[in-house]
C-alpha cells in the first residue's frame, strides 16, 4: 500500500499543492467556490470577508456524513439566501439540492449565523489549536473534525481532518488498531498525534497527505 501511495503522490502532488494554495487564496481574495463539472473552482465573489468565511463554515456544517460534492452543490444553491433566509427557506433550498439532512443542518447554519461571529478577526488573532477548540465548542454541529476542515479550507494548515476515510487509512497503515466506535475530544486529539506520526513516517506533509488519502478513496481532490 505504501508503494501505491508514493506512486499516486508523484502523479498528484502538483494538483494537491495547487489546491492547498487555493485555500490560502480563498482567505485573502474576494472569491468563493463554485461547483461545476464535478469539480470546485474559485470565482469572483461580491460578498464581504466574513460572509465568505461564513459560507465556508456552512459548507463544513453540511459535509458531515455526506459528500463534499453534495455539500458544495448545496452551498451554491444556498448562496443567495445564506445570510438572510429563514429556517424554512434554507431547508427548502437544501431539499431542492437533494441534500440528505436538510432540517437539522439548516438549523445548525441558522444557529451559527445568529452568533454573528467575526470569523476574520477570530482567525487572525488566535493560535490555530485554540481557534479550533473555540469553534468546536461554540458552533453546534462542527466538532473538532469539521472545525479542522473549515480552518484548512481557509488556509490554516497543520491540523488533522479525521473523518472515517482517514481513520481507516491510518488503520490500514498500522498506526492504530481498532477504530473507536465514538470519537470524543480526547480520542480525536490522541488520533491526531498518530496521524501526524504517520505523516512523518511517510515523509509527506500532513495537509498534502490528507488530500492524497482522500483522492485514493474517491479519485478527486476537492476540499
Amino acid at each position: 500500500m505504501k508503494n501505491q501511495l508514493y506512486n499516486l503522490y508523484k502523479l498528484r502532488k502538483q494538483r494537491i499543492l495547487c489546491r492547498l494554495n487555493e485555500f490560502k487564496t480563498f482567505f485573502s481574495n474576494n472569491v468563493c467556490w463554485n461547483f461545476t463539472d464535478n469539480n470546485i473552482v474559485l470565482v469572483e465573489s461580491k460578498k464581504n470577508h466574513n460572509e465568505r468565511l461564513f459560507e465556508e463554515l456552512s459548507f463544513c456544517l453540511l459535509t458531515a456524513n455526506t459528500s463534499a460534492a453534495m455539500s458544495a452543490k448545496s452551498i451554491d444553491n444556498l448562496r443567495p439566501i445564506l445570510e438572510v433566509g429563514n429556517l424554512e427557506k434554507l431547508q427548502r433550498k437544501l431539499n431542492e439540492s437533494g441534500y440528505r439532512f436538510p432540517n437539522i443542518r439548516a438549523k445548525y447554519i441558522i444557529e451559527a449565523r445568529d452568533k454573528k461571529l467575526n470569523l476574520k478577526e477570530l482567525v487572525l488573532s488566535n493560535e490555530k489549536f485554540k481557534l479550533r477548540e473555540f469553534l468546536a465548542l461554540n458552533v453546534k454541529g462542527l466538532g473538532f473534525k469539521e472545525s479542522s476542515h473549515f480552518l484548512r479550507n481557509i488556509g490554516v494548515f497543520g491540523l488533522s481532518i479525521l473523518d472515517k476515510h482517514i481513520i481507516r487509512s491510518m488503520q490500514e497503515f498500522g498506526v492504530i488498531g481498532q477504530i473507536p466506535k465514538t470519537i470524543t475530544q480526547k480520542n480525536y486529539l490522541d488520533l491526531e498525534k498518530k496521524y501526524f506520526q504517520l505523516s512523518r513516517n511517510l515523509k509527506i506533509n500532513s495537509d498534502e497527505l490528507d488530500l492524497l488519502l482522500w483522492s485514493m478513496k474517491n479519485g478527486q481532490i476537492l476540499k
